[in-house]
């Protein structure tokens, strides 16, 4: 593996290269203490990793990281420096790691190893290229009834962390509008001082942007003005999409049925079910709502065309998700109503007026009663 280190202290330059000369494997491509140096060597022989101080002689790393990278798109880069408060700006360059001097051999060796396996999983998507550049290539995102993350490729994605995992939740929920960096510590780390929360993001939202690039994805979290923004080209989100389709569905009739029902089929429960993100609260309840308007105009029409078989299986859904729905039940009581069931309105009117005695301590409205009556 071929190493470059950019440092304006020559003391650095030589512990950096001390340290790297007991890895196995390791070539030192040049060392530099300007990045114009740096770069010429760059544009004139491939090198496989760079170690970039942030501040070098007056010159910006991160910028001298973006030019690099325009060279040789595969360059990996690695900011070692004294100045942590660069941290959270770093990561708009992409580096595979960030090292705060002084370094030790056991954090640079796992940085090696790190790189390596990087330098692996590149060699096996190799083939894959046109799709990926062809948009072909996406990452499945499950968030109706919990939370996963599937790739086409590897299946199920691995995460290091639970954060990390939340954080790309919390993106998607933005639908590719810009967050705060202020936005996003006050919903993800409320507990946390603001130095504390700041590490904690900047640690969140690299390993968020690990898993991507290890998924193929390099660039789609976009930071500018303290604000972050992820680019939807490459997710298919269920949420999202069901969205989409119920906002956009004008009427149902007999031609878009099938792929109706098909869609309401698919809303396996809230967002992000059981992962108790408070931040989500809001959010989930508006599916939650789209849901239920959604699945109430499916039972009407399947009323009208007398298919109560297909018609009860969503009201029981819908009661189920709320058991003081009361338009789901007239919905239930008209669906035994059509299948001449007068027993189960019965019972079924019953279990409402208990239901209510129970935990409103109030009677059935007289809407519900009246239909009740209007059925028997």
């Amino acid at each position: 593996m071929r190493v470059l280190i950019v440092d304006d202290e020559q003391a650095m330059l030589k512990v950096m290269r001390r340290l790297l000369g007991k890895i196995d494997g390791i070539e030192i491509a040049g060392q530099f203490q300007n990045a114009e140096d740096a770069l010429e060597l760059v544009k004139r022989e491939e090198v496989d990793i760079a170690f970039v101080d942030i501040r070098i002689a007056g010159d910006s790393g991160l910028e001298l990281a973006r030019r690099m990278r325009a060279v040789q798109s595969k360059l990996e880069i690695v900011f070692v420096t004294s100045h942590s408060d660069y941290a959270y700006e770093s990561f708009d360059a992409y580096p595979l790691d960030y090292m705060v001097k002084p370094v030790s051999a056991k954090r640079l060796g796992q940085t090696i190893a790190r790189a390596e396996s990087r330098r692996a999983a590149h060699r096996l998507i190799e083939p894959l290229p046109a799709a990926i550049a062809g948009n072909g290539y996406k990452l499945k995102v499950y968030g109706l009834g919990g939370l996963d993350v599937s790739s086409e490729t590897t299946g199920s994605v691995k995460w290091r962390t639970r954060k990390s995992l939340e954080l790309l939740a919390y993106l998607l929920v933005h639908r590719e509008r810009n967050v705060s960096q202020s936005r996003i510590i006050e919903d993800l780390f409320p507990d946390r001082t603001l130095k504390s929360a700041k590490d904690y993001l900047n640690t969140a939202m690299y390993q968020l942007r690990s898993v991507l690039q290890q998924q193929g994805l390099k660039a789609e979290i976009v930071y500018a003005n303290e604000q972050y923004r992820l680019k939807f080209e490459q997710f298919d989100v269920d949420f999202v999409a069901f969205e989409s389709y119920v906002t956009g569905l004008e009427y149902i009739d007999s031609s878009n049925i099938k792929a109706a029902l098909e869609w309401e089929a698919t809303y396996a429960g809230d967002l992000f079910d059981n992962k108790l993100y408070i931040w989500a609260a809001a959010e989930q309840a508006r599916l939650a709502e789209m849901y239920s308007q959604f699945a109430k105009r499916l039972i009407h029409w399947l009323l009208a065309s007398r298919q109560s078989a297909q018609a009860i299986v969503i009201a029981r859904k819908l009661i189920d998700r709320n058991e003081l729905d009361e338009e789901a039940h007239a919905l239930m009581l008209q669906i035994y109503a059509q299948m001449n069931d007068k027993r189960s309105i019965r019972k079924h009117y019953e279990r409402i007026a208990e239901l209510y005695r129970k935990e409103l301590n109030i009677p059935v409205s007289d809407k519900l009663g009246n239909l009740y009556q209007q059925l028997l």
